[in-house]
């Protein structure tokens, strides 16, 4: 029983660390691109168990590996911000070796389940990986980090779309440069919560640099350009009236965050983490009721 233990806890640790239920931020994305993808090669909605599985698989091992990643570069900041110093990277539930060893095996494995999707996401794997990678040196010289970010979770749809069709789309560039923005946009508000942090250690972002009241213009402006990059996605994709209305209802949500923010940052994580969660589901209900009208009918 005292192994059993050990092992669940260790599981329950290391979702913490990666903040695992985070990861619908991810999926719904990637699910968006593999729906749209499936319709425009299969004509339906769908790719099949083992696509579907190889691309959740590739999706969650490769997120596990850039949280990882950004909990052992971070180790000497986290341990000295009050928001962060009870992470089990530094308050010493997870030692140091079992990090590196979670990361190397999360590395292996997004590259492995990518050599058998196809020939382009494996030679794009180990290129991906260091993107992410690169995210965890941002801060420490750029406050284009918030940028970086959305980059990184922005790989996310592009690489749905490579595993159904083996190539890149201009819609699926432009429901990545979407998500780019919205990412930017909800992490320089979420980002304000450390803003005397980074100014007392001398770490870059734009809370630092320009204050609240400009942070929270420029994420506007983010969020501007993701419902612009998103409504070129839907034209592009030659998506229904549902993914238009799905859309409409994540622009909405998107004005809401922001309202909720400035009213009071004691609301920022009521809007990080309830408000965009929701959004990716809503966004990719109605594309996904979209493509199963355009199959069946109404």
């Amino acid at each position: 029983m005292s192994v059993v233990k050990t092992l669940s806890r260790q599981i329950k640790d290391f979702s913490e660390l990666v903040s695992f239920e985070h990861t619908i931020f991810s999926s719904s994305f990637i699910l968006i691109a593999m729906v749209v993808a499936s319709m425009q090669v299969y004509g339906i909605p769908w790719c099949g168990w083992e696509k579907f599985i190889l691309c959740i698989l590739a999706l969650v091992s490769a997120r596990n590996f850039a949280m990882g990643f950004n909990r052992f570069k971070d180790r000497d900041i986290d341990i000295n911000n009050a928001r962060t110093n009870k992470r089990p990277s530094v308050d010493g539930r997870i030692k140091l070796s079992a990090l590196v060893l979670f990361n190397v095996c999360n590395a292996g494995i997004f590259v492995l389940v990518s050599y058998y999707i196809n020939m382009l996401a494996f030679s794009l794997s180990v290129p991906f990986l260091l993107i992410l990678a690169f995210y965890s040196y941002t801060k420490r010289f750029s406050a284009l980090a918030h940028w970086v970010l959305g980059v990184c979770l922005g790989l996310a749809p592009i690489a749905g779309v490579i595993a159904i069709m083996g190539e890149i789309p201009l819609w699926s560039v432009f429901l990545s440069c979407g998500v780019l923005f919205w990412v930017a946009g909800f992490d320089l508000l979420y980002s304000i919560q450390d803003i005397e942090f980074d100014k007392a250690n001398h770490l870059h972002s734009i809370p630092a640099y320009f204050g609240i009241e400009k942070t929270l213009w420029i994420s506007r402006f983010c969020h501007i350009c993701a419902i612009g990059f998103w409504s070129a996605f839907v034209y592009q994709a030659h998506l229904g009236v549902l993914a238009y209305i799905g859309l409409g209802i994540s622009a909405l949500m998107l004005c809401y965050e922001q309202y909720l923010v400035s009213v009071h940052i004691k609301h920022i994580p009521k809007a990080f983490f309830v408000t965009n969660g929701y959004l990716g589901i809503i966004f990719f209900c109605s594309i996904l009721f979209d493509s199963l009208r355009a199959v069946y009918g109404d």
